[in-house]
């Protein structure tokens, strides 16, 4: 028997679209139509004259037996609306077929299509419609209609006991509101295929922060071919707890979208997952009813599009038209909650203390205040109250630069001016000026130009509170409203600016941010720092897990911009129900800046006057210059020395240059020429490096990862030449977009990583499957020349001579050395770098370059 084949019926985001048994119907004149039309008939002629089993004719069909659907589009455009019987349900009289609605009509949002008229209709309260589009924003499971596909498409595997075994448990992972990748090395892919009648588009929102991960979005068709839309597939990285949104056009037709996660572990690091909430897909067929909202939201009007979230103390069942409230005195709710939770008694992690601002007297209080919104309470056995507040201590000194003038405020010391934070401010002396900068060392009120917030990805429980409260003598992370809430400190320095003396003869150097700090912490928290220049993205710089002991941390500044350095703090990356780390802090001691535009001035510093009007203003030395004591006048640095980037006063501020290398005209830095000339026992060697002067590049490996990821370590070294400058380029390929555009000219980047040398960790094409090798995790290994000698020690570093195969010739080696001076939490004094050069420099041609055969990756 032959039936018509119907069309579907759109489906809401958390169902899977709906669909019947189908056969394409052809036009009314046509053979096929009669035939099909005809049989139709007889099915129903048949329905309607033979009795049923029971001997009885089948009674007439009634609205509720059964219900419309389309039929599939035919090449014209055009389909037909046909009656189907419901399921277990015997009548007979459907409704004739009727010619439908264009194929490629819809409603509009917060409307359904009612098939009986073949009219839009607004949805109902408690429902809400998209019109022609599909929603995803509930995670409790996965969603029908989408998949996990796991794989691991190395094509090399490493050693036996590496072999990728365990990614058969990989998958992303529904949380909730969102949905998060796999936290390993496995390449997983969420997968979801739609079918659109008309072109649209697909949105979503994301968190995207580690650069351990690579995440990618493209389309297929329904060929297995990757559509047009998909040539910039890679997507950018995200502000640390700050939501990216991500969109792609979509085509008519079969569209298969994958979100696909690889992650490149190294070690044992562990990676911040991505995080994906909130898939809308525009463009698929009608919608012939609307949906219920999810429990904990609510829509009160006719013809919603959306549904609203319940507001705190409040819950919703599915379909919802309004919120209910909870029992005040013993329940509370969360925002957008489903139900009342019981209030519990209160415990020493439902206050904190705070310290008021100094009053007239000098003094200033000790308060406790209750962690909002209040959720215990305290007339339960075992609550603890309150403690007292008001209990009165000494305020402590302003931070120097800044001065009370016997009021109960502190304020800065105007321009030309300074103070150590106990005394008035004072005029500089006469041939000195002030050195600008900030110190904050006392923590009573929070400085002007620091500001402070909390927010969490999955609620807004702490939006509107301090992430941070002073302390005395110190600054630490406030209570949040959550244990995994972002915990923010900012702070906005306009410029960086040397002192005038020192403005022609910086080097690479403008001013440097030192902090100290400790973290106090019983589980995964985690400090991050990071540094947004010209409002154009912030970077994370260096994050510290853990508990942490008291320590000082430097950043270097490089260039002249607008900075906001973030301290972020997160007690735990784990959403909880109940506050379980509210004793996890992090204490900042003290925030020094050096050089800041707007700063002000703790002490003077002696400046270079001008030769015929001693007493004046300061005037700037020309490059390689230092002052002289006893003129406070401009005097070039000897030959083969570099002047200091912190001070210029004195001869010994020029400094002299290591062995083997010499300084350039304006003394900003040493270099080797690429010339080594070594006499010894009446042996006169002349070494001529000058071939090796561009950049040198080696690779070591292949490494495996613990799942078998295969990698290599990539270096880049500028052995020498071109006046010290760093020509040795790394960067990572996939997850930063903008290198073309910043080569091209702006001076403004992180990703691009210029040295003497550096490093980039490969993942070759073959590895994941990708188009081209992936370069990622790039690290400066050498920053400053040190010098070059046949010694094998040099400012403290070593070379390990057991490293390298032993020499069969009497000629020794030739060694460069440098260092950087950037710091990690594993290499808190920074990195030092030696390249062993074995040569006979009485034999010409072209030698090999390799790193030792035991260097540890």
């Amino acid at each position: 028997m032959l039936l018509p084949r119907l069309g579907p019926t759109r489906g809401r985001g958390r169902g899977r679209p709906a669909g019947a048994p189908r056969c394409r119907l052809s036009p009314p004149w046509s053979p096929a139509w009669i035939c099909c039309w005809a049989l139709a008939g007889c099915q129903a002629a048949w329905a309607g004259d033979l009795p049923s089993s029971s001997g009885r004719p089948l009674p007439p069909c009634l609205e509720e037996d059964f219900h419309f659907e389309y039929t599939e589009c035919d090449s014209s455009g055009s389909r037909w609306r046909v009656a189907i019987p419901n399921s277990a349900v015997d009548c007979s009289g459907l409704p004739d077929p009727v010619r439908g609605k264009e194929c490629t009509f819809s409603c509009a949002s917060g409307e359904y299509l009612e098939m009986k008229n073949q009219m839009c209709s607004k949805c109902g309260e408690g429902t809400y419609s998209l019109g022609s589009g599909i929603k995803f924003d509930e995670w409790d499971e996965l969603p029908a209609g989408f998949s996990n596909v796991a794989t691991f498409m190395d094509t090399v595997v490493g050693p036996s006991d590496s072999r990728p075994d365990g990614c058969n448990n990989s998958s992303w992972v529904p949380r909730g509101n969102y949905i998060e990748s796999n936290r390993d090395d496995c390449t997983v892919s969420l997968i979801y295929a739609v079918h659109l009648k008309k072109s649209g588009y697909v949105f979503f929102e994301y968190q995207y922060v580690d650069n351990n991960i690579f995440f990618e979005f493209f389309i297929q068709n329904d060929q297995c071919q990757e559509m047009d839309t998909t040539a910039d597939k890679w997507v950018k990285l995200t502000d640390s707890g700050a939501w990216g949104s991500h969109s792609v056009m979509l085509k008519s037709g079969t569209n298969i979208l994958y979100w696909r996660t690889t992650g490149i572990l190294m070690g044992s690091k562990a990676v911040k997952p991505v995080l994906v909430k909130n898939i809308t897909i525009e463009g698929v067929a009608y919608t012939s009813e609307c949906f219920p909202c999810k429990p904990g939201t609510f829509s009160d009007e006719p013809g919603s599009f959306i549904c609203q979230v319940c507001p705190r103390n409040t819950y919703s069942e599915k379909g919802a038209k309004e919120c209910i409230k909870c029992d005040e005195d013993s329940q509370f709710s969360e925002e957008g909650s489903s139900k009342c939770k019981e209030r519990p008694p209160c415990t020493t992690k439902d206050y904190f203390q705070i310290h008021t601002p100094c009053d007239e007297e000098g003094k200033t209080q000790i308060m406790y205040k209750w962690i909002e919104p209040k959720i215990c309470r305290e007339d339960l056995t075992d609550a603890i109250r309150l403690p007292p507040s008001g209990e009165k201590k000494d305020c402590p000194p302003c931070n120097p630069g800044f001065y009370n003038n016997g009021s109960s405020s502190c304020h800065p010391c105007p321009p030309g001016t300074f103070s150590d934070g106990t005394k008035e401010c004072r005029p500089c002396p006469a041939g000195t000026e002030p050195a600008l900068g900030f110190e904050y060392k006392w923590w009573n009120v929070l400085p002007g130009n620091m500001k402070t917030s909390c927010f969490n990805v999955g609620n807004s429980k702490c939006d509107g509170m301090n992430g941070w409260e002073v302390a005395g003598d110190h600054i630490q992370s406030g209570a949040g409203g959550s244990d995994n809430d972002y915990l923010i400190l900012n702070l906005h320095i306009p410029g960086f600016k040397p002192p005038t003396s020192m403005t022609g003869a910086m080097g690479s150097e403008l001013g440097r941010i030192t902090f100290v700090f400790e973290t106090l912490c019983s589980a995964d928290c985690i400090l991050y720092f990071m540094v947004d220049i010209n409002r154009k993205s912030t970077n994370v710089v260096e994050s510290w897990g853990g508990t942490k002991e008291k320590q000082a941390y430097t950043h270097v500044i490089f260039k002249n911009a607008t900075f906001t350095f973030t301290w972020a703090f997160q007690r735990t990356n784990q959403g909880q129900d109940n506050r379980r780390f509210i004793n996890d802090m992090v204490k900042i001691y003290s925030i020094t800046a050096t050089n800041a535009v707007d700063g002000v001035a703790s002490s003077c510093r002696a400046c270079a006057l001008g030769s015929e009007q001693l007493g004046s203003s300061c005037v700037p030395c020309p490059p390689g210059h230092y002052i002289e004591k006893e003129t406070n006048q401009c005097k070039e640095c000897p030959p083969d020395t570099y002047l200091s980037i912190h001070q210029v006063y004195g001869k010994e501020a020029c400094i002299l240059c290591g062995p083997g290398s010499r300084s350039t005209q304006d003394h900003s830095v040493c270099y080797s020429d690429c010339f080594f000339y070594y006499e010894k026992e009446n042996q006169s060697l002349h070494y001529d490096f000058s071939n090796l002067s561009s950049v040198g590049s080696l690779m070591n490996g292949p490494s495996f990862t613990s799942k078998g990821t295969k990698y290599f370590h990539f270096f880049n070294i500028s052995l020498c030449g071109h006046e010290g400058k760093k020509l040795a380029l790394c960067t990572n390929n996939i997850t930063d977009f903008t290198v073309k555009e910043m080569v091209a000219g702006s001076d403004d980047y992180t990703n691009l990583v210029g040295a003497f040398v550096c490093q980039s960790t490969i993942i070759p094409s073959e590895s994941k499957g990708f188009r081209a090798a992936l370069s990622s995790q790039s690290i400066i290994l050498a920053d400053t020349f040190l010098g070059v000698t046949v010694e094998t020690t040099l400012q403290n570093i070593n070379i390990k001579e057991d490293m390298f195969p032993v020499s069969p010739s009497q000629i020794p080696d030739v060694h460069f050395f440098y260092k950087s001076s950037t710091t990690t939490t594993s290499c808190v004094k920074g990195r030092s770098t030696a390249v062993k050069m074995r040569c006979n420099p009485a034999k010409p041609g072209a030698g090999t370059i390799s790193v030792p055969s035991f260097l540890k990756s």
